[in-house]
């Protein structure tokens, strides 16, 4: 188990950096910096001079080394535009986007789970088709224009939840719902494979024979086999859930990273851009690492392959 956590940990590490380089370079790639920050009447000394303050004059293999030696002691510089330090801007918007992430988790297994479930239980009957066709139309559904519904019939119409703002929990209820129905589709289909397999193993039917009910059959024996996948995917889709926010963000106006991430880009504040892209992928591969381990506790066959 150790030389397995090792070898994941190791792994981690190459993606966190090859991640990093190739954000550093796409980014520094993409455009002038010195020509956003002066407008497009700087003469070309005014170019230089700015180049010259923000080091962009230097070769990046030295650029990119001190940015990234700076970054891992949580300095990620100066916001071009904001005029404040990355560090500050990021995690003061990082705790609404977690928040946002975890709440529509929630929302995608209270409906993933049920489910696919009951469209396990009955393959190829009306619940089945049901359960499937619901799944389908939330990734069907653009999330912009689906939380543009929810803002209108939950919000405007009913006042039941505010529409916009990140001030209270309340004002995350329909984002939440708006990201978590667009990410349920492939869980509910993973969770009713998982449990139509598990339903038609040996043990199960040894379980029937026994006369266990058919709750504790499915329940206890059945879903507890067909969960090992399920990690997996939970540790994805919150990572994209963290990456992908920037569309329901900027609809429902809550100030997370990914509408700070929208800011950055369109005003080319390309230490904010950097450092956002860092995180979330530092996120997104310490997802994926805890669910490897977690799988590979669930099932010790994945630490021997």
């Amino acid at each position: 188990m150790l030389l397995y956590m090792a070898q994941r940990i190791g792994l981690a590490v190459c993606v966190c950096l090859a991640v990093s380089l190739l954000a550093f370079l796409l980014l520094n790639a993409s455009g002038d910096v010195a020509s956003a920050i002066a407008g497009e009447e700087a003469t070309p000394a005014q170019m230089a001079a700015i180049r010259a303050e923000l080091g962009l004059d230097r070769p990046w293999p030295v650029r990119y080394v001190e940015w990234l030696s700076a970054a891992l002691t949580g300095d990620f510089g100066n916001s071009l535009f904001f005029r404040q330090p990355v560090a500050e801007l990021v995690f003061y918007r990082l705790p609404n986007t977690l928040t946002l992430a975890s709440m529509a988790v929630v929302v995608m297994l209270a409906l993933s789970v049920p489910l696919g479930v009951l469209a396990a239980l009955r393959p190829g009957s009306v619940i089945d088709r049901v359960a499937l066709a619901i799944a389908v139309m939330g990734q069907a559904l653009p999330n912009f224009w689906f939380g543009l519904i929810l803002i209108v019939v939950f919000s405007l119409t009913l006042g039941w939840a505010p529409a916009s703002g990140s001030t209270t929990l309340a004002h995350f209820i329909l984002p939440a719902i708006a990201l978590g129905y667009y990410s349920t589709p492939p869980m509910m289909r993973l969770i009713r494979a998982g449990m139509i397999e598990a339903l038609s193993s040996d043990y199960i039917r040894t379980a029937k024979a026994k006369g266990i009910s058919t709750c504790k059959i499915v329940f206890k024996h059945a879903l507890r086999n067909a969960v090992i996948p399920v990690v997996s995917l939970l540790a994805v889709q919150f990572g994209n859930m963290l990456g992908g926010s920037v569309v329901i963000e900027t609809v429902f106006g809550i100030q997370g990273l990914g509408f700070l991430a929208w800011e950055s880009i369109s005003r080319m504040d390309l230490p904010v851009v950097q450092a956002i892209l860092l995180i979330v992928a530092v996120f997104y591969v310490v997802l994926v690492l805890l669910s490897d381990l977690v799988n590979s506790w669930l099932d010790p066959r994945i630490r021997i392959q």
